[in-house]
C-alpha cells in the first residue's frame, strides 16, 4: 500500500470515527484492547496491545486520536488488563466465541463465499439454541466486516470453562470424532442431534449409489481399499434393506455388513463430504482460545473498510454485508485498479477493469484495503 492509498483510508477511517456512536464489550474495563494502526508503505502488521480503558470516554477518546486500520478486544475479562504479561493480568473467564470464516470453507466470489458462510452461522446459531438450549438473549451475532460473522456467547455459565471443554463443544458443533456405531444405535427421534444427522447422511449416500448406472456403482465401491468385486456386488443387492434397517431398526450391527463399515470409517469419501455438509464449520482455535482478541462491534475492518456490524439474530437471514455493512457512499474516487474484477456492492455490480478507473468511494475503500487497487 503506497501512502497516497495509506492517507486516503486514514482520512475516511477517521471521518468514520468522528461521527459514529461506539459500542464497547460488556464490562469493559476488564477487557485487554489490540490496535492496529496505519503503517505507509510496509506490509507487516504490528499490534499495539495491553491497553486497557476505565470507561466508554476514554475508549472512544483513544479510538478518534489513532484512528485505528483494526481495532480488537479480549474474550477474556482479567483483573489488570493493561498489565505487560499474560501472567501478570490475572484472568478471569472468557466469553464463548465461535468465528466462522469463509476463507475457511469455500473459496470463489466474494459475494458467493458471505452468502456460504451464512448457512454455516444460520446452522450453528440453530445447534446452540436447539440442541444445547442456549438462550438466544445470552447470544450476540455479529459480522466480521471482513469474510464472515462472530458468534459471542456471554452465558456467565460457560465463563469459567477451560480450553479442554470448550474443544468437546467445537468438536460436536464441527461433526469432529463421530462414532458411527452410537450415531446407529438406538430408537429413531425426530430431535435434532447428531444421531438424526448421521442416518440421513447415509441414506442419503446410499440412495445416491442406487441412482447410479449399475458400472459407476461398482466403479465406486471397488475404489475403496478393501471393497471387492463380490463385496460391492452383494453391498447393491442388499441396499434397500440396509436403508431400511436405518429407518425402522437403527442399530451398530448393522456396520457389520463389511462395505458399510468400511464406508463409515473413511475420513475422506462422498459419505464424509455429505456428513459434514450438516456440520457447522467453525473456526476452532478461535473457539478453544480462552485469551483471544477480537474484533470491535462497530469499528471498522481494515480489511475491507466495511462495519463490524452488530446484529439481531432474526435479521441474520435478511442480512446483506455489500449493503447493510457499507458505511461510506459514492461519490467518485480514482483508482489504479490491479487486474480486472466483478465486485458487488451497494444493489450494483461493477465491472472493473485494470488500470485507473473511476469508482465509488465504497468501492474505492474496499478495494484500496483489500490491496487491489491504489490511489490514482
Amino acid at each position: 500500500m503506497n501512502p497516497a492509498t495509506t492517507e486516503f483510508l486514514r482520512q475516511r477511517f477517521c471521518e468514520y470515527y468522528k461521527k459514529t456512536v461506539l459500542v464497547p464489550p460488556p464490562s469493559l474495563g476488564q477487557r485487554e484492547w489490540g490496535f492496529v494502526l496505519f503503517n505507509p508503505g510496509s506490509a507487516e502488521m504490528r499490534m499495539r496491545r495491553h491497553i486497557g480503558f476505565s470507561d466508554r470516554g476514554e475508549m472512544e477518546s483513544y479510538i478518534t486520536s489513532i484512528v485505528p486500520q483494526h481495532t480488537y478486544y479480549s474474550t477474556a475479562y482479567y483483573e489488570k488488563p493493561d498489565a505487560g504479561t499474560m501472567a501478570d493480568k490475572g484472568w478471569s473467564g472468557a466469553d464463548l466465541i465461535f468465528d466462522l470464516d469463509a476463507d475457511h470453507i469455500v473459496r470463489g466470489p466474494y459475494d458467493q463465499m458471505l452468502a456460504r458462510v451464512k448457512v454455516e452461522t444460520e446452522k450453528l446459531i440453530a445447534m446452540l439454541t436447539e440442541e444445547f438450549g442456549m438462550d438466544k438473549k445470552s447470544i450476540a451475532l455479529v459480522f466480521s466486516g471482513g469474510r464472515g460473522y462472530h458468534v459471542h456467547v456471554r452465558d456467565i455459565a460457560f465463563r469459567s470453562w477451560g480450553s479442554a471443554e470448550r474443544r468437546e463443544l467445537i468438536d460436536y458443533v464441527c461433526g469432529i470424532g463421530i462414532d458411527p456405531v452410537s450415531m446407529l444405535t438406538g430408537k429413531t427421534v425426530p430431535s435434532p442431534g447428531w444421531q438424526q444427522r448421521y442416518r440421513e447422511a447415509l441414506i442419503e449416500y446410499l440412495r445416491w449409489i442406487g441412482s447410479l448406472p449399475e458400472e459407476e456403482a461398482m466403479a465406486h465401491l471397488t475404489a475403496m481399499e478393501g471393497v471387492g468385486k463380490e463385496s460391492a456386488a452383494l453391498f447393491l443387492k442388499k441396499r434397500d434393506e440396509i436403508i431400511s434397517d436405518i429407518e425402522h431398526r437403527p442399530t451398530g450391527m448393522i456396520l457389520k455388513n463389511r462395505v458399510l463399515g468400511i464406508i463409515a470409517g473413511r475420513q475422506e469419501s462422498e459419505f464424509r463430504v455429505r456428513l459434514l455438509s450438516r456440520a457447522a464449520l467453525a473456526d476452532e482455535p478461535v473457539t478453544t482460545d480462552t485469551k483471544r482478541l477480537i474484533r470491535m462491534p462497530t469499528s471498522l475492518h481494515g480489511g475491507s473498510g466495511m462495519r463490524v456490524q452488530p446484529l439481531e439474530l432474526r435479521d441474520l437471514h435478511d442480512f446483506d454485508p455489500l449493503t447493510d455493512a457499507v458505511v461510506f457512499g459514492t461519490r467518485d474516487v480514482k483508482v489504479d485498479q490491479k487486474f480486472p474484477l466483478k465486485m458487488p456492492m451497494l444493489g450494483s455490480t461493477y465491472e472493473l477493469q485494470k488500470g485507473i478507473i473511476t469508482v465509488p468511494e465504497a468501492v474505492a475503500v474496499f478495494l484500496c484495503c483489500r490491496g487491489m487497487a491504489e490511489i490514482a
